[in-house]
């Protein structure tokens, strides 16, 4: 696997103006808001604390990239996840990539990754993740952390 990954930036590498930087982002999305889940919270031995929870149905998507190297990361919410929430995902990650570089995208294979009205920056290439293979990217985590900390036991407008 390592091989194919070596060989898939030589070949981005050769399509690229001699001395192009190449960054390596990582990108993903996420549903939230459909039946919030509660997260434990401290409090003190023998209280029962209450949270918010919210009861609607009504999910909200969450797409979000990260270059851990340039510490740089864009993200949007949209109502629906497909192609268009992507290419406008594509648009936002392609305005963070450093002036004169090109970003090697990681992403999984869903079906709106391949579409052909899926509109891709110049900027941008993808480099599929293999399939089930959830610890390869990195965005999982943040998901994690923010959903654990940020985003469950509240309700949103």
């Amino acid at each position: 696997m390592i091989e194919d990954f070596a060989s898939r930036l030589r070949q981005i590498k050769r399509r690229l103006p001699r001395g192009t930087p190449i960054e390596l982002w990582w990108q993903e999305e996420a549903r939230h808001g459909q039946q919030t889940r509660l997260t434990r919270r401290w409090a003190r031995r023998g209280t029962r604390p209450s949270v918010a929870k919210d009861q609607r149905r009504s999910p909200a998507w969450l797409f979000g990239a990260m270059c851990p190297t340039g510490e740089r990361a864009a993200g949007i919410f949209m109502p629906k996840c497909n192609s268009e929430a992507m290419s406008m995902h594509l648009e936002e990650i392609a305005f963070h990539i450093a002036r004169a570089a090109h970003a090697g995208l990681l992403l999984y294979q869903a079906g709106w990754h391949g579409s052909v009205e899926l509109v891709t920056p110049s900027n941008i290439t993808f480099m599929p993740l293999p399939p089930k293979c959830l610890e390869l990217n990195a965005v999982e985590n943040v998901w994690q952390f923010m959903r654990d900390h940020w985003l469950s036991n509240r309700i949103y407008q």
